[in-house]
């Protein structure tokens, strides 16, 4: 076991800016468009949902974006967080590989999703906002936002997918003790809600609808806006301190990774871990970035790369992605924050242009490396991290039997203190291995706009 395990940074050696791979990219995003035109989307037409300071993002040329200090100082209550190296997971996999997490749980919120969060409170307060409306799967991301908006005194309505408003009640509560109305979605409070509950009542919800509630609340009130944590470019800008805190942590153990690893839903704690690695990637550096997803949600291995809504209710722009489908509903697994019928645009074009790559597995599996970890790390990971640990323990497999070593990186994006039903019907035998079914998938591609 080396001498040291964990490696950790000042505060003065946090990033100070998010880094920007857009202008790097070989080949330009297709634009979003404007569903009624079909022409690429101005800044005026999301103005009204989207501060102007978070639009700029969206389309930013520049490379590197300064993070307000008002937002740095939120950061410093938990950032830097710590890099461990699994030492004892090596053991007991009796792996060469050396296997590297990035651990993102140490946040208050429990996960990533403060690192976006707070900065769009920010943005939305200097904008005059009073409140901000948002969906959520698992509920990191309600109870990132909903801890932001205390700290900047904004308001927040989180819409919540059903199934995982019943499955994870101690998020909830998470989200109202910092002062969140939440509501299970689909809703009666919207008009996106209601449609989906007249056809299909026992709806357990999705992503896609629960944005489509959130978008509607936000168009239909002046004082409030629209607030995503996943998929968008700004969103996926702002975990850029995640990757960039690795470089800084992988030289301090003397190594840099052969591939890195993260969980992928909408796409953004995958890509605040892969892309500051991804610039190396684009200068010549040899590494492999795999995105995770769920076999029940299958959107980067069997989805579509077209232009689709990035909801249910079609309130959105149209955007170019890897999808499912905008009305696909997939089945009610417990890793809800990975729960999503598309990919962020940015990170499916990336893999379009072969700079990432992309794998899926069914629940059984996924816990049994959560519980692998667990036992051997201590931590017990939250069931979207647990996919890339799942991958993680098989990239170290496969060094073993091919007798050489390699390195390991992957984001530990949080923690499962509040998924322990999730490990009870693991270890009673009751979780369910789905594989959404070919015909379904091509049946939501059906109604894919025609662009």
């Amino acid at each position: 076991m080396p001498e040291l395990a964990k490696y950790v940074l000042t505060d003065e050696q946090m990033p100070t800016v998010w880094v920007n791979i857009l202008p790097a990219l070989p080949e330009p995003l297709a634009p979003p468009l404007n569903p009624g035109t079909l022409q690429p989307l101005a800044a005026a037409d999301l103005q009204a949902i989207f501060p102007m300071a978070l639009i700029e993002q969206e389309f930013s040329p520049q490379p590197e974006i300064d993070i307000p200090g008002e937002v740095i100082d939120i950061y410093r209550l938990w950032r830097p967080t710590p890099l461990y190296r699994a030492c004892r997971l090596e053991q007991a996999l009796q792996t060469p590989a050396h296997i590297y997490y990035k651990y993102e749980g140490t946040s208050a919120a429990g996960s990533h999703k403060p690192n976006t969060a707070v900065a769009q409170a920010y943005y939305n307060k200097v904008a005059g906002i009073r409140r901000l409306a948002t969906e959520t799967g698992a509920g990191q991301w309600g109870s990132a936002l909903a801890l932001a908006c205390r700290l900047f005194g904004l308001d927040c309505t989180v819409y919540m997918v059903k199934i995982s408003y019943q499955q994870k009640p101690y998020r909830r509560s998470m989200m109202n003790s910092w002062g969140a109305q939440v509501y299970a979605s689909p809703s009666e409070l919207t008009q996106s809600g209601r449609a989906v509950l007249a056809t299909h009542p026992d709806s357990p919800g999705s992503l896609g609808i629960a944005i489509s509630e959130a978008v509607e609340d936000a168009a239909t009130h002046s004082d409030t806006n629209y607030s995503l944590g996943s998929v968008l470019n700004h969103v996926l800008l702002h975990q850029t301190v995640i990757g960039q805190e690795c470089k800084l942590q992988m030289a301090q153990a003397g190594e840099y990774p052969d591939v890195v690893i993260g969980c992928f839903g909408g796409g953004s704690n995958f890509a605040g871990i892969a892309l500051p690695f991804a610039l190396d990637k684009l200068d010549g550096q040899p590494v492999r970035l795999m995105a995770v997803e769920p076999t029940a949600c299958p959107s980067l291995t069997k989805g579509l790369f077209a232009y689709d809504f990035g909801d249910t209710a079609k309130l959105t722009p149209l955007v170019k992605m890897y999808t499912l489908g905008h009305g696909f509903v997939p089945a009610g697994i417990h890793a809800g924050g990975l729960r999503y019928h598309g990919a962020a645009p940015l990170m499916s074009h990336m893999l379009k242009l072969g700079l990432i790559e992309a794998r899926a597995y069914p629940q059984n599996p996924v816990f049994e490396a959560a519980v692998t970890f667990a036992r051997s790390e201590a931590i017990i990971p939250a069931p979207e991290s647990a996919h890339a640990i799942r991958a993680a323990i098989d990239e170290a497999i496969a060094a073993r039997e091919e007798g050489r070593p390699r390195v390991i990186l992957f984001n530990l994006s949080g923690h499962g203190h509040f998924d322990m039903g999730a490990f009870d019907s693991y270890f009673a035998g009751k979780l369910l291995d789905y594989e959404h079914p070919e015909e379904q998938i091509a049946r939501a591609m059906e109604d894919l706009p025609k662009v």
